[in-house]
């Protein structure tokens, strides 16, 4: 077997353009990626995070559509706005309602939607 400390010695005097070189032809002689153990490393860490599932959602007014009359009463109908208010907040567009449960929200946007509207709950 050989001797792993000269082997390091040997590398430690190696160039930059040397070492790449080193690599690549390791990588071709045992069909192995240098770059394989990072990516691994990188889904572990990812794996071992906690992800948060998003529990408070915004029903956003992305287009009013055809029928802006009949969006300005869904708006009215969600939000509980006046006429005016509500036809304001639908010219403007944007966030209708904040912070709601996801059923609730997907309730809003399915009545925008029926008014004619295009909304999303993010």
């Amino acid at each position: 077997m050989a001797d792993i400390a000269k082997i390091i010695e040997e590398i430690k005097g190696m160039t930059v353009l040397e070492l790449n070189s080193l690599v690549k032809a390791i990588e071709e002689e045992f069909g192995v990626s240098a770059a394989a153990p990072v990516a691994v490393a990188g889904a572990v860490a990812a794996e071992a995070a906690p992800v948060e599932e998003k529990t408070e959602f915004n029903v956003v007014l992305k287009e009013v559509g055809a029928n802006k009359i009949a969006v300005i009463k869904a708006v009215r109908e969600i939000t509980g706005l006046g006429l005016v208010e509500a036809k304001n907040m639908v010219e403007k567009m944007g966030t209708v309602k904040e912070g709601l449960p996801k059923e609730e929200a997907d309730k809003m946007v399915e009545a925008l939607k029926a008014a004619g509207a295009t909304a999303v709950a993010e």
